[in-house]
């Protein structure tokens, strides 16, 4: 099975219609409640390449909206925090945590100046448990139409995420295109080779490496090698890995254990680089000592996977062929991914 064309994994103009067919109309994971803590707070994130600011009025209730002042295009907030109001840092348009334009200065001076049509442009939000979603577009389905029933199989693994707390928030960007750390993510069909740690303590054979594609997301299951070399002690109420992937662009890892799960989106910065964060969250109580062998664990892997996806990027870009193969089986999630692109761009 032939992959799309190696081009579009550098070439400007796809990079551009994929912020605008895919980032721009789907639900992406942007932070967590606790970062919301109470009215007045506010946050900053991305969808794809669209800056967006949260905040919670002073209902508490919650708000999404574009980080673009109406002026003149000027991020109204930066980073994390607690305030009355959002101002942009060029010309000090003022605004309302519910979106409103409040000041303008000189505004006053200029007929027919109306602030009720100049609040911040909303986007969609919503959560699921203590995950935060955001939506640019205000015509798509609800987001519990792109999770569907993830958060029952994550809750019949034995994770409660309403119970769950964070412990941190892991950040790296690497120089591939964002469509390879996908598509890295979809297989394990590189694990044996790539993976040494995970491969001795998960069973990556093709028989017991479980791929399972469906309408929204996608899921991996791993169980416990008998006979693992295991980098941390995997006792506990989960009994297998799970790995599960929500287009466009969102991983959720689960790994056996103690209640865990971590969480974060693959996001475009250039052609050929990707921002990546992962959300860390473990039942209360969990003793310090296996979460960070955990954490080290998760590191490991993670290192060796942006070697992978970056010499991959350099392949991809030397313009000796033209595209490359899947094996339908092994790679059959990088398919499915490969054709949802693919449907997109042809829109």
């Amino acid at each position: 099975m032939e992959t799309n064309p190696w081009a579009w994994y550098t070439d400007a103009e796809v990079f551009r219609r994929e912020d605008e067919r895919i980032f721009r109309r789907s639900w992406q994971y942007v932070a967590h409640a606790g970062e919301l803590p109470g009215p007045g707070t506010f946050l900053t994130g991305r969808a794809g390449l669209t800056p967006v600011v949260l905040t919670r009025g002073g209902d508490g209730g919650l708000n999404a909206f574009l980080n673009v002042c109406r002026h003149r295009g000027f991020p109204v907030a930066e980073g994390s925090g607690r305030r009355e109001t959002l101002q942009c840092g060029y010309h000090g348009w003022t605004y309302g945590l519910d979106g409103s334009l409040r000041a303008a200065p000189r505004s006053d001076r200029e007929t027919g100046f109306d602030r009720a049509e100049l609040g911040l442009r909303r986007v969609q939000v919503d959560a699921w448990g203590p995950f935060l979603f955001v939506n640019p577009s205000l015509e798509a389905p609800p987001l519990a139409e792109t999770l569907r029933d993830l958060p029952e199989r994550v809750a019949a693994a034995g994770v409660d995420v309403d119970t769950l707390e964070f412990r941190l928030r892991s950040e790296w960007e690497s120089e591939a295109n964002w469509k390879l750390a996908c598509e890295n993510f979809l297989e394990c069909y590189h694990c044996q080779i790539a993976h040494p740690g995970f491969s001795a303590m998960m069973d990556v054979s093709p028989d017991a490496y479980l791929l399972e594609a469906g309408p929204t997301y996608s899921t991996q299951l791993a169980a416990l090698r008998p006979d693992g070399v295991n980098a941390y002690d995997p006792a506990g109420e989960v009994e297998r890995g799970q790995f599960h992937f929500v287009w466009p662009s969102l991983a959720i890892n689960i790994v056996p254990g103690r209640p865990n799960l971590s969480i974060g989106p693959v996001l475009p910065v250039s052609p050929s680089r990707t921002y990546r964060f992962l959300d860390y969250f473990f039942a209360p109580g969990a003793d310090e000592a296996w979460i960070e062998d955990l954490l080290a664990f998760d590191n490991q892997v993670g290192a060796e996977d942006t070697v992978l996806v970056e010499g991959v990027q350099r392949g991809v870009s030397a313009g000796g062929l033209e595209s490359g193969r899947l094996l339908p089986r092994s790679e059959v999630l990088i398919a499915d991914f490969q054709q949802r692109v693919a449907a997109a761009l042809a829109v």
